[in-house]
């Protein structure tokens, strides 16, 4: 079947820059969703996005639908004859067009017609408008006096097929094959000959490159150019990367500078200004030290790039000098002395103050640093100052420094080192892939901030439900576990969550420790889906209720390895047959070994004493697994020589006390019954 090259570009107002992306792909998925279900194939899809459009290029489309067979049952033979011809009606034919066919013991009418399949030109249009009405944009905007609605207002229309205009209106827009150049240089308009030729036409009639990706390289390209240039380092943030790509058709990098003084600042705040204000790029020199300069990415070739330097440079200067002036503020006051502040700071209603979280940190952390060991003073302060940064004149400009600036302030007050560091980390891990603490202190103020929160929040019935997460409390059981795990604390999770809780106020429903600890299983859950560990595994962990986020992991980590084993599926196979036959034995583990008959079964008590005996308060849970796999052949003589269930009472119980025993060791570790294809 004959098929076309497919395009479609909307031109809009510029797009938000952080949804730039969201919204292309999209716009691409709703629209091979809707030909899919139209019936049509199409070969290579293509999204292409920048601040004024977003497009979507297909190859290959089919030209139009295949013939459809439409095949409607109707009455029984034999019904009433206005039943028949009613359906007959229905169909637009008389009931002699009608078919007869038996199904089952029955006869029935069948009404058979072969309908021919559209033309792909004249589904386009219904289907794009409902791509793009699908696009799910939180808030619409409308212009003018239309009724349309749109994250931006629109401007323009492509719509081709091969080099055919599909004719369609849009949201107001008649479709086209004109396109918009850049806004204020080169051509403003121009016509685009044929579908599979708009990369490349845009490129060379406008310098714009529409692929995001590609636009995205070639900023990082140049950025690194610039910086090379300075015999320096550009530090690129992913994020903010992506935010200027979306900002900018017809990137350009250039750098400028500002004054050496702010170096005084505390370079977080002034990194911070450059980012988040101006979305430029830091550089660094060769001992990562931050240099009095940044690279700033425009949207035009200019002819004279000095006034766009100056001009930035001109911008760049009241950031920088407002972060001087809160640096110098703030260091006036003590944190110690906004403590009395923070009592008038909500933290969240029925949770209390900020002061009131502030306590239950200290407390928190004085118990915690007492389990694993280190100065609890230490931790118990470094929690009760972690929040007062929260009234700096700094963080209230720029709150992503919350945290940060406090380390810097308790340094300046003259707090030691190890309080203010935690002050520093205590909110660390922030996001999915971001470090742990570093230091002790640091970890154990994490905890405790990250628990409390979770704890009050879940304990005044304000948890996540489905999809709904308003407080970010997965994101910061994840953070939570990842340090339980990857720092390699040994903490007693179920005892934490009670402690927490016994923290709050009345207000706070203290029943919810079981509902929360399930809470961060599910994310211990989540976290091992992502790093590829089987979900099986998991399972067969949780069925033995580790209550230490490390302790589950390390068995975990003796899961994995003991299933890449050739006795491993044997293994498995005769748990699961153990499992299924102590169903409904209530005896324990303690072994007649005088009933025992058979030279299987003592060979196999031996086995599993001398095992036992082996494993006596082990914690190496891979060493275990490895004692373990050297039961196989014990199990699989006994299995093969020794009938369980006999009808001797004495006998079949010795016997199952016997497997039970096995199954203990196993169960030392983990079930690995759920290992089971």
């Amino acid at each position: 079947m004959k098929t076309h090259d497919f395009l479609l570009e909307l031109g809009t107002e510029e797009l938000p820059p952080k949804l730039l992306k969201n919204l292309s792909n999209a716009l691409k998925d709703n629209l091979v969703s809707e030909l899919k279900s139209l019936d049509l194939t199409m070969g290579e899809v293509k999204v292409f996005a920048t601040p004024r459009r977003l497009a979507v290029s297909i190859a290959n489309l089919q030209s139009e639908q295949e013939d459809q067979l439409i095949e409607r049952k109707g009455p029984a033979v034999g019904s009433p004859d206005k039943a028949i011809e009613g359906f007959a009606r229905s169909n637009g034919v008389d009931v002699s067009a009608l078919e007869k066919r038996v199904l089952g013991d029955k006869e029935y009418f069948f009404f058979k017609s072969e309908k021919a399949g559209e033309k792909t030109d004249a589904l386009l249009p219904n289907t794009v408008e409902t791509a793009i009405n699908n696009i799910p944009i939180t808030r619409a905007m409308q212009w003018g006096d239309l009724d349309y609605s749109f994250v931006r207002p629109v401007h323009w229309l492509v719509m081709l097929l091969d080099d055919a205009v599909v004719p369609a209106v849009i949201m107001g827009l008649e479709s086209g094959n004109v396109t918009k150049g850049l806004r204020f240089t080169g051509e403003q308009f121009f016509e685009i000959s044929h579908a599979n030729q708009y990369q490349s036409l845009m490129n060379n009639k406008a310098q714009i490159e529409v692929d995001f990706d590609t636009r995205k390289e070639t900023i990082r390209e140049q950025v690194n150019a610039v910086a090379a240039k300075h015999n320096a380092t550009a530090v690129i943030d992913e994020s903010l990367l992506d935010e200027v790509c979306a900002l900018v058709e017809y990137p350009k990098a250039f750098s400028g500078h500002f004054d050496e003084k702010f170096l005084d600042v505390p370079e977080e705040a002034l990194i911070s200004a450059m980012k988040s204000h101006q979305k430029y790029f830091h550089m660094v020199d060769a001992d990562l030290k931050l240099l009095p300069a940044f690279i700033s990415v425009a949207n035009i070739e200019s002819s004279d790039l000095s006034v766009i330097i100056n001009g930035n440079e001109r911008v760049i200067r009241p950031r920088l000098a407002d972060a001087e002036f809160f640096w110098e503020q703030d260091k006036a006051k003590r944190l110690e002395d906004r403590l009395v502040d923070l009592d008038r700071v909500l933290f969240m209603k029925s949770l209390g103050s900020m002061g009131d979280k502030a306590k239950r940190i200290e407390q928190l952390s004085r118990t915690i640093a007492g389990i694993i060991g280190i100065d609890a003073d230490v931790c118990a302060r470094a929690g009760l100052l972690a929040k007062t940064d929260l009234l700096s004149e700094m963080v209230g400009e720029f709150a992503d420094l919350q945290g940060v600036m406090g380390g810097y302030y308790a340094r300046n007050d003259g707090e030691s080192d190890a309080v203010a560091d935690a002050i520093k980390e205590h909110y660390q891990p922030r996001f999915a892939g971001d470090v742990l603490p570093s230091t002790p202190s640091g970890l154990v103020v994490a905890i405790a901030d990250k628990l409390d929160t979770i704890t009050g929040i879940v304990g005044i019935g304000q948890g996540p439900t489905g999809s709904k997460d308003p407080y970010a409390l997965r994101r910061l059981a994840l953070g939570l576990l990842r340090i339980f795990v990857e720092a390699k604390l040994e903490l007693n999770l179920k005892t934490l969550i009670e402690a927490s809780l016994n923290l709050h106020a009345n207000s706070v429903d203290k029943t919810v420790a079981p509902k929360i600890y399930q809470f961060m299983m599910e994310r211990l859950k989540a976290y091992y889906r992502d790093n590829k560990v089987d979900g099986s595994v998991f399972k067969a962990v949780l069925a033995v209720s580790p209550e230490s986020p490390l302790d589950f992991h390390q068995r975990v980590e003796a899961l994995n390895v003991f299933t890449q084993q050739s006795e491993s599926t044997g293994l498995i196979e005769a748990n699961k047959r153990i499992a299924n036959m102590l169903k409904d034995y209530e005896g324990g583990a303690e072994v007649d070994i005088s009933l025992l008959l058979e030279a299987s079964e003592i060979s196999l008590f031996e086995a599993t004493e001398a095992v036992s005996d082996q494993l006596s308060g082990q914690k190496d849970y891979q060493a275990i697994m490895t004692s373990l796999v050297g039961l196989k052949s014990a199990i699989d003589s006994f299995f093969d020589n020794v009938m369980v269930n006999t009808e001797e009472p004495n006998l079949r119980k010795a016997r199952l006390a016997l497997i039970s025993r096995v199954r203990a060791l196993f169960l030392s570790v983990a079930d690995i019954s759920y290992l089971s294809s």
